[in-house]
């Protein structure tokens, strides 16, 4: 197996993690906030799969290509009225695909745009698509993690302990 497949699969299996996390759950659970912070279950995935898709734009029109409007940062950490668990697991998984297929695709992972501005970027910096890979790997396995303490104050289930 090369590198891209490495990265495939591990990204796919911090995703699995999440999918997990979130399985047998009605989108009034998924929506329920569990613990101090604004996350909800519903709300980790639908941002993972907002962050995932802006940065495999990155990965092929740079910084400019990540803009998606002014929006409420907050709202994608919420599920919206009309919005279902089910729905945002399918966007997810078309994102990941698209994500995917594009890892497999790209004539070189080196391939470096600057980043855009911003407080946590080092100032001038740039990152390979390598570098937003191993990016979303860590985003990912962490925002499981915080999936995971969510859904064991919800009901007690554990997905990875």
């Amino acid at each position: 197996m090369g590198e891209r497949e490495d990265l495939v699969e591990t990204l796919d299996k911090h995703r699995g993690l999440l999918r997990r996390t979130v399985g047998d759950l009605t989108d009034e659970q998924a929506a329920r906030r569990t613990t101090a912070s604004e996350l909800c279950l519903g709300g980790l995935i639908k941002h993972v799969a907002a962050v995932e898709a802006r940065w495999a734009r990155f990965i092929t029109g740079g910084a400019e290509a990540m803009r998606s409007g002014d929006g409420d940062w907050a709202a994608q950490f919420r599920m919206a009225e009309g919005e279902t668990l089910a729905g945002l697991l399918d966007a997810y998984e078309a994102v990941a695909r698209g994500t995917d297929e594009l890892v497999r695709s790209l004539p070189d992972l080196d391939l470096a745009h600057p980043l855009p501005p911003a407080p946590w970027f080092e100032p001038g910096a740039s990152w390979s698509a390598r570098r937003v890979l191993l990016h979303l790997i860590a985003e990912t396995a962490q925002h499981a993690g915080h999936a995971d303490i969510i859904r064991e104050s919800l009901d007690g289930a554990k997905s990875m302990g």
